[in-house]
Formats: C-alpha cells, structure tokens, sequence
C-alpha cells in the first residue's frame, strides 16, 4: 500500500476529491428536495403513496442501467452521474422524513397548535427536531449508498475512485483495486460518523440518545 501510495499519491488525492465532488453533489440535491417533499407529504395524504411508491420504483433500476440512461440526455462526465445518484438518494430520505413526521406524538402537535403555531411554526418548532432521529437515519443510509455507487460513475468517464477499481480489474491489478476500494469504504464510514455526530447535535436533549 506504501508503494501505491508513492506511485499513485497525486492522482489518488484528485480521485478522492472528485468522488466526495460528485457523492457530495448528489446527495445534498437529494436532501434539499426529499426533506421538504417528505414534509409536503404528511398534509398530502393522498398523493403521498403514489409519490413513495415512485421513488421505490426509481431505486429498483439498478445504478449501472440508470448511469447509463442519464448519457442520451446529459452525456458522459459527472452531470449524468450526479443526476444517476441523486434519484437514488431520494427514497431513504424521503421515506424516513415522512414516517419520521407522522410518528411525532400527537399531543406535541396539539399542544403546538394550542400555543397559537401555525402549521409551518410547528413543522419547523416542534415537528421536525423531534423527528431528526428517523430522518438523518435515511440521510446516513443515502450517503453510504452514495458513496458506494459513485463508484460506478467511473464507466461513463466521471472519474473518482471507481478508475482504480476498475482498472484494477481490467489489468488484473490488486493494488489498484485495493487503491480504489479501500477509500470508499473509508470515506464512507467517515461520513457516516461525521452524520452521526450531527444527529446528535440536532437532536432535541429530551429525546437524545448515546450514540457513537
């Protein structure tokens, strides 16, 4: 690893940075819109099946087949990926904020409307830190999925990590794909307890837990 490192230190920095680039695009897209539509969707009880159910569909297309339809319309390079993995990250997040909404005691939101809250005042008051546990739970889950899959973004010439792996694998090289794969797990984990610590700091005292 030592000597890879010597080879490869310059290009493996530029690698990692253009890998948390792209994952770090999408999964922040994802969270802007999957966060406000899971909250749209607990006063929209109707559509919030149909909507859910959508994004599942969206996330059973497997990630290399999703890549690859994202190239007629965006072309190679790290647009269509950020835009591939975008979706993916969409249902955990989306999910988990609108159970995380809906499983909020009532009497919170009673005693929320009883002080004269509008309902925005007790979405963003009452409602969504008590939910914060169940939501950056989805968000934790996008980003490891994320992380792992901007790996595929390599095969439509996005570069990252996913170069290493798989020109490992075309050269029958160990050292490149142990290059490759060894940061992504390690970036992933990373940001994975760099979320967790967040939860903890968003979390309301009164329903925190020791964590990490």
């Amino acid at each position: 690893m030592i000597t890879f490192i010597q080879t490869y230190g310059g290009q493996l920095l530029y690698k990692i940075w253009q890998h948390i680039y792209i994952s770090g695009i999408a999964l922040a897209l994802g969270v802007l819109i999957a966060v406000p539509l899971g909250v749209m969707l607990t006063r929209l009880k109707k559509a919030s099946t149909v909507i859910i159910e959508i994004a599942s569909v969206l996330q059973t297309i497997p990630a290399l087949a999703l890549l690859a339809m994202m190239i007629p319309i965006f072309g190679i390079g790290a647009i269509p990926a950020i835009v591939a993995l975008f979706i993916y990250s969409l249902l955990p997040i989306l999910r988990n904020t609108y159970l995380g909404l809906n499983g909020v005691d009532p009497s919170l939101k009673d005693a929320a409307k009883g002080m004269g809250m509008t309902s925005l005042q007790s979405i963003i008051k009452v409602e969504l830190p008590m939910a914060v546990p169940v939501i950056m739970s989805g968000i934790r889950l996008s980003a490891t999925y994320v992380i792992a899959w901007t790996a595929l973004a390599s095969y439509i010439g996005a570069g990252g990590l996913g170069d290493f792996i798989f020109n490992g694998l075309n050269l029958y090289r160990t050292d490149l794909i142990l290059g490759g794969s060894i940061p992504v797990i390690l970036l992933a984990l990373l940001v994975d307890w760099l979320l967790g610590k967040l939860e903890v700091q968003l979390t309301p005292k009164t329903t925190s837990h020791a964590k990490l």
